[in-house]
């Protein structure tokens, strides 16, 4: 599906269908954090689910969504989480920048 679209059908589908002959890896790393529900329990989750069309959001219902809900019953993605903090380290620094600027400003206008 796109990126841009707002809805997605979960399917079901054989891994080797989906992944090729491209590397994967199993991601178990919100164990740790969180306490994951037994693989059957997963499954069950999810096959339930198959043929319904959800609500997708890149930042707030994606596939990492999706998948720790399945997973831990928490609905995250670290990327989504990631890129807001980034944006905000981005503006805290451009406003500090700023103020920098204006005393820079204020300054040089005293000194003349």
């Amino acid at each position: 599906m796109s990126s841009v679209a707002d809805r997605a059908i979960v399917k079901k589908k054989r891994l080797c269908d989906v992944v090729g002959t491209h590397p994967y890896r199993v991601n178990n790393k919100h164990d740790d954090k969180y306490k994951p529900f037994p693989p059957s329990k997963i499954i069950q989750r999810v096959e339930k689910l198959v043929g319904w069309e959800l609500c997708y959001s890149l930042t707030s219902q994606n596939r990492k969504h999706f998948v720790n809900e399945l997973c831990y019953g928490v609905p995250r993605s670290d990327q989504v989480r990631d890129a807001i903090m980034a944006v905000g380290i981005a503006g805290v620094g451009l406003a500090a920048m700023g103020l920098i600027g204006v005393m820079f400003s204020r300054n040089k206008k005293q000194k003349q």
